[in-house]
């Protein structure tokens, strides 16, 4: 995996762009989330670049090196610091209850791997502390058929669907969660109509 998201941001240009995540953008303004977040599979950064732009306290991890590189340049360019590393979950050595906010953005991990990681990603969280999630849906593969432009995983247990997140994230308070269909202009792997699921959850 680290190979493939190697090669997919080894280009000058910022494959998801530099502007956050739309569904982001508004979640962190109706919940005025304020303190420390965590950004895992943060890509280029623009999500958390996004919310140090606003004050937050940031850490985010990635599988890639490269993608961290290309975080670190645009970060300077805005003029915010992030904390930026590679490598997974269980190699960062994060306490417990440390942060207000976890925010993850088209963030599909393996099968195998996602239901640890998402219980992993609650402990991390302070009391009170809300998960913001969007992801694409079981039923994008339908409209990646049609405009492979769109994005997203091929392999359908790598998308999400409301009963896996109500069943993941179950100990949580779900304040939003829904299937919706929404115009993608993210960097050209994020291009066209494509169906995602949405979801804050508080601890």
């Amino acid at each position: 995996m680290k190979e493939f998201w190697n090669e997919r941001y080894g280009t000058d240009e910022y494959v998801y762009g530099t502007a956050p995540n739309v569904f982001f953008k508004e979640m962190l303004e109706k919940y005025n989330i304020l303190g420390k977040a965590l950004f895992p599979a943060e890509g280029e950064g623009r999500n958390a670049i996004y919310a140090a732009e606003n004050g937050l306290e940031v850490v985010a991890f990635d599988y890639s090196n490269v993608a961290r590189n290309k975080a670190m340049e645009l970060a300077t360019n805005r003029g915010v610091a992030i904390d930026y590393r590679v490598g997974e979950f269980q190699e960062l050595g994060l306490e417990d209850e440390r942060f207000d906010a976890v925010v993850l953005i088209f963030a599909h991990f393996a099968p195998n791997a996602v239901r640890e990681l998402h219980q992993n990603l609650i402990k991390v969280l302070k009391p009170r502390g809300v998960i913001i999630l969007e992801g694409f849906s079981e039923n994008n593969l339908v409209l990646k058929k049609k405009n492979p432009k769109v994005g997203g995983p091929n392999n359908i247990e790598m998308l999400f669907s409301i009963a896996k997140l109500q069943d993941q994230f179950k100990n949580m308070d779900i304040l939003q969660l829904e299937e919706v269909e929404t115009e993608l202009q993210e960097g050209p792997f994020h291009q066209g109509v494509g169906r995602v699921i949405r979801f804050v959850g508080r601890k």
